[in-house]
């Protein structure tokens, strides 16, 4: 008797991925197990599931045989404080990492797992800081679509020893194998934090504020910005370290922009879309941010995000994306539909233009050549 046969279960009414049915769901333990089920399943179209809070981002599979549910691939393999690292199991929610006195420091919504946290390289507002998953990933353990386990990086921040699989696997949307394992470096817990908000009339006065912040040695952990349609635009500037230092920077920022420590806003580190909803993520130089502010006031859209870094996001109509997406490429950067409804998905352009999708192609045809994970999920059909 296979893995398979030992730990699959025909799928129920809510085993979909994107509207498609699975017929089979497994849930391995350990990654031994992962790769025995990975290996007895070669013949099979795999998805693979975390807490499902992004299940729905990219485009539906192709088909889809076996859902490989990771809630039991769990807990802290190790936490080494003294050395800011830790190593956890994939389907750990990250909520839940328990480091006592340091972080993890992505912001993830409720129910996020370590592994989809990686798949599809989370951030929020802290990455103006912190960075994404992929600058806080070290080290990775992986199940090959072969079923063969491959390892890269180790538990030290500095380690260069073989290929980077953990840069190739993050924000690969699962299309490359299963993550099993990741080894994150922490930051310590920041003594203390405050939140300064400012309301601006438009994207001009804006961009005046974000570059004053930009430009003034305040070092802000976060620089956010939230524009609504037909409401005033909102700029949150979060400080982070010790007291006395965030006292005297919240002081100068205050002078500053002229707003005040109020506290995380409602919409702080929230997607701007409702459930079932279109949700873009748009990029753009730091100069240009102002533009996209622009584009989103001119299509009825709400724009949010790191105006600190360039990586916004965007609630829109269908006829607003390409719009959006012109907007963005003008600016500097791209534009990506994560979500959107049935009927709806089927007429855009989710991905847009992607650079290197030649090599994309050839990168998939080597780790996964009957491209079995996650069929046509990612750009281009990959």
């Amino acid at each position: 008797m296979s893995a398979l046969d030992d730990l699959a279960v025909p799928a129920g009414d809510a085993d979909t991925v994107g509207g498609v049915p699975a017929r089979l769901v497994a849930a391995p333990a350990t990654t031994r197990e992962a790769a025995a089920l990975v290996a007895a399943a070669r013949h099979l179209a795999v998805v693979v599931r975390g807490g499902g809070s992004k299940l729905d981002w990219g485009v539906p599979p192709e088909r889809l045989d076996l859902i490989i549910d990771t809630r039991r691939l769990t807990g802290v393999v190790e936490h080494a404080a003294g050395d800011l690292i830790t190593v956890v199991r994939a389907g750990t929610p990250m909520a839940g990492l328990g480091l006592a006195t340091q972080q993890l420091a992505l912001d993830t919504p409720p129910g996020a797992t370590v592994g989809g946290t990686v798949a599809v390289n989370t951030s929020g507002p802290r990455r103006m800081h912190y960075g994404t998953a992929r600058d806080l990933l070290i080290g990775i353990t992986v199940v090959r679509p072969d079923g063969r386990v491959a390892r890269s990086g180790g538990k030290v921040v500095k380690n260069v020893a073989g290929y980077d699989l953990g840069k190739l696997y993050t924000g690969s949307y699962g299309t490359l194998g299963l993550i099993t394992e990741c080894a994150f470096r922490l930051h310590p817990l920041p003594a203390a934090a405050a939140t300064l908000t400012r309301r601006v009339s438009g994207p001009a006065e804006a961009g005046r504020i974000l570059a004053a912040v930009l430009s003034a040695q305040v070092a802000p952990a976060a620089l956010e910005v939230n524009a609504p349609p037909g409401g005033d635009i909102e700029i949150g500037v979060l400080l982070e370290g010790s007291p006395a230092g965030v006292h005297d920077r919240a002081a100068a920022v205050a002078k500053l922009i002229g707003g005040a420590d109020e506290g995380p806003p409602a919409w702080w580190g929230a997607d701007p879309w409702p459930p079932g909803g279109i949700g873009l993520k748009l990029t753009a130089a730091l100069s240009r941010v102002p533009d996209l502010l622009t584009a989103g006031a001119d299509t009825g859209a709400t724009i949010r995000g790191s105006a600190g870094t360039g990586v916004l996001y965007a609630a829109a109509a269908p006829e607003a994306v390409e719009v959006l997406r012109a907007a963005a490429v003008r600016a500097g950067g791209h534009a990506v539909v994560l979500t959107a409804p049935a009927g709806v998905r089927e007429t855009l352009d989710m991905w847009g233009p992607v650079p290197g999708l030649a090599l994309m192609r050839r990168v998939k045809d080597r780790f996964d050549p009957d491209h079995r994970f996650a069929p046509g999920r990612f750009a281009g059909g990959i």
